[in-house]
């Protein structure tokens, strides 16, 4: 029964390290700029900001959709109140994330800001 308990602490310490390790380093960092045109809170038990933004190069081209995840609630704010506005977005990316319940994408925008 010990050994039984200490393998199921292990096994839990294991996977709290790991998801702990998959959201605080990142695998890439960058921006992204163009038109956010979906944004929105959903989830049944883990609510969480989703977006999508049209990644326009030229007029006229099919546009590049970036989906995006958002956990500050002052960022998710900003792109409520400049939806359909060019926008320039930092993101984090995240992979190998044991769970939906972090987020529905693997890039996490932690800043936005109304490009020129």
């Amino acid at each position: 029964m010990k050994i039984l308990l200490a393998v199921l602490i292990v096994v839990i310490a294991g996977f709290a390290g790991f998801a702990w390790l998959t959201l605080h380093w990142s695998y890439s960092e960058g921006e992204r700029a163009g038109f956010v045109q979906k944004f929105s809170r959903k989830g049944w038990l883990c609510k969480t900001w989703e977006g999508e933004m049209a990644l326009v190069t030229l007029p006229g081209t099919i546009a590049e959709k970036f989906t995006f995840t958002v956990h500050d609630d002052a960022v998710a704010a900003r792109l409520n109140a400049n939806i359909g506005k060019r926008m320039a977005l930092h993101y984090e990316q995240h992979i190998w994330l044991p769970s939906s319940c972090f987020g529905d994408t693997e890039y996490f925008v932690t800043a936005a800001q109304v490009a020129p």
